[in-house]
């Protein structure tokens, strides 16, 4: 059967307005997926379904299907995406509506039965992580767009493959294929050097969004549109398959994909074949996302200037400690970061951050009284005491928790355009995932190689992301030699020395040969999720690069 080609125009709930265009407008294209959904987004979508029941999904999608959808219509491309969010019924009606308006003959379908709220009472949003097969079933039976509510973000591919190459539910290796090439498009342009560790290697100022040529068989290449920015190589791919994963099983409704499996063959300029995906039966349970309110946060950031920056820093967490006595907040947390440097040219250089953040479940113990308690303090601290912005009322966070139920709890529903119900059955066969056996490593480079201290990052690239409360950190080498010292020097007691924030936490290593990378699992560090604001960087997007910054012995044949 012919290839089919699948591309992805958005990465998440904010992303480039005009990337839905330039994909339909730059090349050819049979599907247009659009990944609007993260664990975040589904805590400000249930926040907005609050305010308004018929709210609930992704607005910005409507607004660039108004400009794009005829241009779909009339170039034949499928529309994919998870965009309905909460209320995926209603952006279907929104997406007929629009249709007519504009006098288009589109049949709109949707996915349903991933909404679980009513079981978790307490809960904002509770909704399991759907697989594709819904999908395949709208686009099967026609659909010329397809929303969905929360599914994996892998499914927008595997759906319309299974669709397209008839696959079943067994054929594991095929949909492990599917789900490797979705989750390499579903961060867009992450895959075409997007917040990629050695930008410098081609111009990313526009990255283009990227697009999988499916083959029947489940191999793909990675490529992008003729003329657009950014760029595709082994390494790209390599940092977007470790991105918010785990070990060597990538568990899915589907399918759980063997990411050791895995390999990567640069196939011309901007093209990267994967192939060799081996895949396995899907777990008995179905991942459910629960978001809740957990509380109320304010901040302030103290700004320390010039001499005597401890001392400084000393006396007015003195002073906070002592006006909020009377009635403290459940959560107190300081953070100081020196960032200023000595006979420093400007006075921003010459200065320090100090931010205190206070948490806890009634909104007035960090409202006015923590507030005024800061700002009381302007003329009687520390000497040159300001701040960026004066604190205001308290704001309620969000806590992010996982749950899993059996797939066969689950009502998973493909709703046609004519109105018919298709229902999707669960699996019929299914396997509890189990860790890996060690694999075996590369012999490490010869003893007693002369070294030099220098930043990890000048022989490994690196992402890392959030996963709950969870961070991963996927580090690769670029070349077999950096790869054998890797591969035996960065151990988990290594990790916890080079980032001393993780030295008292559960931190796995999972070794990847296939694709010369480690990827290690931090729990715990984001707290109870992103929504929680826990840390600096909250989705752990920069945790990689901060230990690539890190120093360490490295044998100068590698630099």
């Amino acid at each position: 059967m012919t290839v089919l080609r699948i591309g992805n125009a958005s990465g998440f709930y904010g992303d480039r307005f005009d990337a839905l265009r330039e994909m339909l407008t730059g090349g050819d294209l049979d599907v247009l997926t659009g990944d609007y959904l993260a664990e975040l987004t589904m805590l400000i979508l249930g926040r907005d379904r609050l305010k308004d029941p018929a709210a609930g999904y992704a607005r910005t999608f409507l607004r660039q299907l108004e400009e794009c959808l005829g241009l779909a219509h009339e170039r034949g491309v499928r529309i994919v995406t998870n965009a309905g969010g909460l209320n995926p019924a209603g952006l279907a009606d929104a997406v007929r509506a629009l249709a007519d308006r504009l006098g288009l003959p589109v049949r709109v379908a949707h996915v349903e039965g991933d909404d679980l709220t009513a079981r978790y009472p307490g809960s904002l949003a509770a909704h399991a992580y759907l697989g594709g097969f819904g999908i395949a079933a709208c686009l099967r039976e026609g659909a010329d767009v397809v929303v969905t509510g929360r599914v994996t973000d892998a499914a927008l591919v595997t759906g319309p493959a299974a669709a397209h190459f008839g696959w079943g539910p067994g054929e594991y290796d095929r949909l492990a294929g599917a789900v490797v090439a979705g989750h390499v498009l579903e961060c867009g342009t992450q895959a075409t050097g997007g917040n990629y560790a050695f930008f410098a290697d081609g111009d990313i100022r526009r990255p283009g969004f990227p697009l999988a040529e499916l083959h029947e068989d489940g191999s793909s290449v990675i490529t992008k549109h003729p003329g657009t920015g950014g760029f595709v190589d082994t390494g790209t791919v390599t940092a977007q398959l470790l991105y918010e994963t785990a070990g060597a099983r990538y568990a899915g409704p589907d399918v759980t994909a063997r990411l050791d499996t895995v390999r990567l063959t640069q196939d011309g300029p901007d093209r990267v074949r994967i192939r060799g995906v081996r895949g396995e039966a899907p777990p008995p349970t179905l991942k459910v996302g629960l978001n809740r309110l957990g509380g109320f946060r304010n901040e302030v950031v103290f700004v320390l200037t010039g001499l005597d920056i401890e001392a400084k820093a000393a006396v007015v967490k003195a002073q906070m400690t002592d006006a909020l006595a009377k009635s403290p907040p459940e959560e107190v947390r300081w953070e100081l970061a020196r960032t200023d440097h000595p006979d420093a040219p400007t006075e921003e250089t010459a200065s320090a951050l100090l931010r205190l953040v206070v948490r806890d479940p009634d909104p007035e113990a960090v409202g006015r009284a923590f507030s005024g308690a800061a700002i009381e303090l302007a003329l009687a601290s520390y000497p040159g005491f300001h701040v960026p912005q004066p604190p205001g009322k308290g704001a309620p966070y969000g806590v992010f928790d996982a749950e899993y139920v059996d797939q066969g709890a689950v009502a998973h529903t493909a709703v046609l355009h004519d109105g018919r119900r298709i229902p999707v059955p669960a699996p019929h066969d299914t396997l509890v995932p189990r860790p890996v056996d060690e694999p075996p490593l590369p012999e490490p480079l010869p003893a007693g190689l002369p070294t030099r201290r220098a930043p990890l990052g000048l022989v490994a690239g690196a992402r890392s992301g959030d996963k709950g409360g969870d961070a991963n950190i996927g580090l690769w080498a670029r070349g077999d030699d950096a790869w054998r010292w890797l591969a035996h020097t960065l151990t988990t007691d290594r990790l916890r020395a080079l980032l001393p924030e993780t030295a008292d936490l559960p931190v796995t290593r999972h070794p990847l040969p296939g694709l010369r990378a480690l990827n290690f699992v931090v729990e715990g560090i984001l707290g109870a999720g992103v929504a929680s604001q826990h840390r600096f960087d909250p989705q752990a997007k920069a945790l990689g690069e901060w230990l690539r910054s890190r120093h360490l012995d490295i044998p100068e044949v590698l630099l």
